[in-house]
């Protein structure tokens, strides 16, 4: 009996507080209003944060573990560089004036790099050029790119179907390829592609394999050298070298070109380097560092002394940028949670005001037998709903918010169930303790004194 006389009398109390509300619908939606762009704050920074840790995860999955890319510098570069911090002579000249020479990136650098060093596991040398791929009237341009079977090791590319190089293909350079997945779909949309011939530049490649369609996240291009498989086509790196262009051969036409230009000629900085970049992996992670600095000596030496090459760690670049982006999504979580507090002291002002309003109603109710609790537990419902239906427009606009940033912006969002729960705990939690300094106030209201106002 008592459970029930306690169930109608607050349950009396709700529908007092709902009546109250829809009385007063335009205040009770600017009091809202506060906790609702802040659940959307939170929700939508979360959703950004948890997007930007995901694609550091991917890239890093991308780039591979334990991985060290050594990229060359072309020579200008260096010089430019050079002359900003000295002389450029200082570093590629001989005590005699005689200028040092650098071959660039090599073949040879890798296979040094693998023999000698007894940290690396694997070692990839990697040749880019640009070139059209031709076959019957299809036309297309595509990324070719010389390699060996380690570049599917080191970056998990895993093949729809086909295979790998074999040895012979490696070691003699035979123009058989790997093609993308966009490549597959371009050339051979309506037959099966293993053991069909396709024309890149005047090279004619056999197709011994396809690459599944991977996802690729494009904000790791740059700097991490990360790109995309699915518009590239892949041969052995010696194919590349003997079949296609080797930047370290002086041909005839250079040599000609060279001598009808003269000795006054501007100088102009070639591109010597046989290799785009070399993939190194070590075998232990706490042996990257050090594995990049002995690299970085041998080349040197090779080198003869000229930086004419780029030694990086873009595991330990990711790492950095992950704790960039933390402290970001740090700051961004803590103007949401600021913006909800905002929220919880409108409706803290909103309800006080309310309270001065609805004098004569708190002094009747007391006098008709109302105690000091259900005042006390009315116009704390009647906060706790607008929060509660604030939180719940909050999320939805949270949502909406997180889809526009992703389609407008193109920012990879996610929206995680914690951040639902936590924004709108927080906001439910906001509503009863800002809520209850106006419902305490108005239940200490003496009744008389309510009613002669």
């Amino acid at each position: 009996m008592k459970i029930r006389e306690y169930y109608n009398r607050y349950s009396y109390n709700v529908i007092i507080a709902i009546e109250a509300i829809f009385a007063n619908k335009v205040k009770s939606l600017l009091t809202a209003l506060g906790i609702i762009f802040g659940v959307a704050a939170v929700i939508s920074m979360l959703a950004i944060g948890n997007g930007a840790e995901q694609e550091i995860l991917e890239q890093i999955k991308l780039v591979g573990v334990n991985n060290i890319i050594v990229t060359p510098i072309l020579q200008g570069d260096q010089a430019s560089a050079n002359d900003q911090g000295g002389s450029a002579t200082d570093g590629n000249q001989l005590a005699g004036g005689k200028k040092k020479f650098s071959k660039g990136l090599s073949l040879s650098d890798a296979e040094s790099i693998k023999e000698i060093i007894p940290t690396v596991q694997d070692v990839c040398p990697i040749v880019t050029f640009n070139y059209t791929a031709i076959l019957h009237d299809i036309s297309s341009e595509v990324k070719l790119d010389g390699t060996d079977n380690t570049y599917f090791n080191l970056f998990d590319i895993k093949l729809e179907s086909g295979t790998l190089f074999h040895e012979q293909h490696l070691r003699d350079g035979v123009p058989v390829c790997i093609i993308g997945y966009n490549i597959r779909n371009v050339f051979f949309n309506h037959e099966p592609p293993i053991g069909k011939f396709i024309k890149c530049g005047q090279i004619w490649l056999k197709v011994i394999g396809v690459i599944e369609k991977r996802n690729f996240v494009g904000t790791g291009s740059g700097t991490m050298s990360i790109s995309s498989t699915d518009n590239s086509i892949i041969i052995p790196v010696k194919t590349m070298l003997l079949r296609f262009r080797n930047r370290s051969l002086i041909t005839g036409d250079q040599v000609k070109s060279a001598a009808q230009s003269g000795p006054n000629a501007s100088s102009k900085t070639e591109d010597t380097n046989q290799l785009n970049k070399i993939i190194v992996r070590v075998k232990e992670t706490q042996e990257l560092t050090s594995t990049a600095k002995v690299v970085g000596k041998m080349l040197m030496r090779k080198h003869n002394d000229i930086r004419d090459f780029d030694v990086s760690i873009p595991e330990l670049l990711l790492k950095q940028q992950q704790k960039t982006k933390n402290i970001f999504n740090i700051v961004l979580g803590a103007i949401a949670g600021i913006s909800l507090i905002v929220g919880g002291i409108g409706i803290m002002n909103i309800m006080l005001a309310s309270v001065m309003e609805r004098i004569r109603e708190i002094g009747t109710r007391l006098a008709i037998g109302a105690s000091r609790k259900d005042i006390i537990f009315q116009f704390l419902s009647e906060s706790t709903l607008i929060s509660v239906v604030g939180g719940l427009i909050g999320i939805l606009l949270g949502v909406i918010l997180s889809q526009i940033i992703h389609s407008i912006f193109e920012i990879k969002t996610i929206i995680s169930v914690f951040s639902i729960f936590i924004s709108f705990g927080v906001s439910v939690f906001i509503g009863i303790t800002f809520g209850y300094l106006p419902a305490k106030k108005a239940a200490d209201k003496d009744p008389v004194e309510s009613l002669r106002q």
